[in-house]
């Protein structure tokens, strides 16, 4: 099983990925990555920022002739924007006071940031705590789902709600969910399509932001990833950890969740079928392909709430840490909506945790051993 690790600020040089324990004789298309890397990018409602970088991933090891080697992958995504902000985030001499923050935002890590740390400046707690970092779990999850790709798993995602604008009725249908692509805010319904964009413009001229909800399916999945023996490793807990992560997510519910709290057993649990060609199955799949903390080989569907941006440029009341007068929230450049672009940040998160369990089940030293093993398990 791979474990990972993200380094790097907002405006610094560079975000860096390290990804240990991923299987050899993967074969790995590098643009592939940075096509994930641009659908990060994109969406109605994003902000100037998007138009400086262009994140493209440089490989630094774990990998030769777009196969990986076992050893640890190690990559760079550049911060084009640095070269703008070096006098003021360089390691070594730095100009601390042009940029110093003062003003917490309220829903921002900023004030428990410097308090934990002992900061004077904020700008040490935002740089870090910035949604900036997801461009390397996007790097690292498609890394992960290209993993799975051969063995017929696949993940998707689209966005539900944003502010007051949502869809009527659950979408489970794999194929209209694809339709998101050619969203701007990655909705598969053009009506609702076109409602979420009339909110974010609302919300831009009020200098206020929105949050939503984004929904995430995963298909192929095989039966028996995660466990019931231990409670660290359930896979609906694996995945609401990874996803509650992410910044600005406040919640996460595995297929029918909360909806299921209101129902009667009846109507909650998936009756179970069997038939020659097909093995078991449900009939139906409130419980979004997770019983007891594993997969059953249904669709996983997950659900995630994001709130709505802290940054406002009609910013909130707030204290200034030095005067400890009442001032007005710091504005840093931000989007006024964020949630098509975290639904991409939630599918890479998501696919990862499941590639995480699949190598727990199939092996993690190289792609021929795993292969074997999945070949068994089919037979």
């Amino acid at each position: 099983m791979f474990r990972l690790l993200s380094a790097g600020e907002s405006h610094g040089k560079g975000l860096v990925g390290v990804l240990e324990g991923f299987p050899s004789n993967v074969k790995i298309d590098i643009e592939e990555i940075n096509e994930d890397l641009a659908r990060r990018q994109k969406g109605y409602g994003r902000g100037g920022r998007m138009k400086i970088e262009n994140d493209r991933v440089i490989i630094l090891s774990g990998i030769r002739g777009s196969m990986t080697l076992g050893s640890p992958i190690s990559f760079l995504i550049e911060n084009k924007d640095y070269e703008n902000w070096e006098s003021f985030m360089n390691p070594v001499a730095v100009d601390a006071e042009t940029k110093k923050v003062t003003a917490p935002r309220p829903g921002h890590a900023d004030l428990t940031g410097a308090i934990k740390y002992g900061f004077k400046d904020i700008r040490n707690v935002l740089e870090r705590s910035s949604a900036r970092e997801t461009a390397v779990r996007v790097a690292i999850g498609s890394l992960a789902r290209q993993l799975l790709e051969p063995f017929g798993i696949q993940v998707v995602s689209h966005v539900t709600a944003i502010g007051e604008a949502s869809l009527p009725d659950k979408v489970e249908d794999i194929g209209k969910i694809r339709m998101a692509e050619a969203s701007e805010v990655r909705c598969c319904d053009a009506a609702v399509e076109s409602a979420m964009i009339e909110e974010i413009k609302s919300a831009k001229e009020e200098g206020n932001s929105l949050g939503g909800i984004f929904e995430i399916h995963i298909t192929g999945v095989p039966v028996g990833l995660g466990s019931y023996v231990q409670w660290d490793r359930k896979l609906d807990a694996k995945l609401a950890q990874a996803l509650m992560s992410i910044q600005g997510i406040k919640g996460v519910e595995i297929g029918y969740g909360f909806e299921n709290a209101q129902r009667k057993g009846s109507l909650v649990h998936d009756e179970i079928f069997y038939e020659e060609n097909r093995g078991y199955f449900r009939g139906s799949n409130h419980a979004g392909g997770i019983e007891g903390g594993m997969s059953n080989g249904e669709n996983i569907i997950i659900r995630c709430a994001m709130k709505p941006i802290p940054t406002l440029y009609t910013p909130l009341r707030t204290v200034d840490i030095e005067t400890l007068e009442t001032v007005l929230a710091t504005v840093e450049r931000s989007d006024t909506c964020a949630v098509p672009a975290a639904s991409i940040v939630g599918e890479m998160v998501a696919i990862a945790v499941i590639a995480q369990e699949f190598l727990r089940k199939y092996g993690s030293d190289s792609f021929d051993e795993i292969m074997k093993r999945w070949n068994n398990d089919a037979r």
